[in-house]
């Protein structure tokens, strides 16, 4: 007797898709291991903060990564908390509690109690008379707290650089996201129209392709990224102008190949509109190819950014960037833990969005059965 499925919601195509995607191991486990680091950098402001989770003080919960609260609340007279002076931790202890997230430092917070020059060494590589010198002249040093620690060192700014990895895997991962998906959007759109309708259509949107693609796409977008204020979504913009071609050439060639089809002509004896017929009926089997290139374009986008940010035409300055920690570590190699942790982060996101993309890949290949 056949086994039940345990997914009956999908369809026997799928389950099998599904079950081919698993029998690759590594882009199984590499898929959970992304999505497991992805959910954790959208909850970045709870994990590296220099605010507290959360706090009580005389009674009253407080919510200090949520709300801005005024100083003059504990007693200061600063429009905006800064939770980190010692006489704000001291006032709040002493009428209530806090909750520290595990990293004490946002991406944009300089630590200005380290003991030498920025970039700074791990913190776990100095010596306790080191770390706690100041307690010797009776002063309170954050820095001997161990939630203060900075793990991976800090860069030229004196900004931890744990923190603006965590920020910064989010940054990168999100633009990417976005930018595929925009991209195959109108990438997939542009193939169906030139796959579905041939002729005049086809070949004018061809030739244009054609002269697009043939643009320096990194230069041109090198010198309108100098020209314009640098920003997420300009720079969102500029990228998504050149990323959707990647995605014609094949939802093109499978609308080529499959608009003369029997059921294609009866649809349209029928009086079946052509927007119909096109997105109901084609692109279904257009989307096997064009999902299983997905991964691959956001490796690419995510390596784009990188690369523009490595050279200064990127994100604005300050922001959480991997790009930018790489530039740092050029500038800087007598601090190695600054290349070492860009290029360790980008290594193992970019390798599992591969392994990922290598088992879609298998899930969607019509040859490979699952034994």
């Amino acid at each position: 007797m056949r086994e039940r499925s345990v997914r009956p919601w999908l369809s026997p195509l799928n389950q099998r898709r599904w079950q081919n995607f698993k029998a690759n191991r590594r882009g199984y486990w590499s898929l959970w291991i992304f999505l497991v680091l992805f959910v954790l950098s959208m909850f970045s402001e709870f994990l590296a903060n220099d605010r507290p989770i959360l706090a009580s003080y005389k009674g009253e919960i407080l919510f200090p990564t949520i709300v801005d609260y005024p100083e003059e609340k504990f007693g200061g007279f600063l429009a905006i908390t800064d939770y980190r002076d010692p006489f704000i931790q001291e006032e709040i202890k002493a009428n209530g509690w806090l909750i520290w997230p595990p990293v004490r430092y946002s991406y944009r917070t300089v630590n200005n109690e380290i003991p030498e020059a920025a970039p700074a060494k791990p913190s776990w590589r100095y010596t306790k008379e080191e770390r706690c010198s100041r307690y010797a002249q009776g002063v309170d040093d954050p820095n001997c707290v161990v939630g203060n620690w900075n793990w991976l060192g800090t860069d030229d700014q004196a900004r931890d650089v744990l923190a603006r990895v965590i920020y910064g895997f989010r940054v990168s991962v999100l633009f990417g996201l976005v930018l595929t998906i925009a991209s195959a959007v109108i990438g997939v759109s542009a193939g169906a129209v030139q796959g579905y309708f041939g002729g005049w259509t086809d070949l004018l949107l061809q030739r244009f392709i054609e002269i697009w693609t043939s643009i320096p796409v990194l230069y041109l977008i090198l010198i309108i990224a100098a020209v314009l204020p640098p920003g997420f979504f300009i720079l969102l913009g500029i990228m998504l102008l050149f990323s959707w071609v990647g995605f014609v050439g094949v939802v093109r060639a499978e609308f080529l190949r499959a608009r003369n089809f029997e059921y294609v002509n009866a649809a349209r004896a029928l009086g079946v509109p052509n927007r119909t017929i096109m997105f109901r009926h084609l692109l279904p089997n257009a989307m096997v190819a064009t999902l299983t290139f997905l991964p691959f374009i956001l490796n690419g986008s995510i390596t784009t950014l990188t690369s523009l940010d490595f050279l200064g035409f990127g994100l604005p300055p300050g922001s959480a960037s991997l790009g930018e920690l790489l530039r740092q570590g050029q500038r800087n190699l007598n601090a190695p833990w600054l290349g070492i942790s860009g290029f360790v982060v980008i290594s193992l996101m970019l390798s599992l969005l591969i392994f990922v993309g290598e088992a879609t890949r298998d899930a969607f290949d019509p040859r490979k059965t699952f034994r």
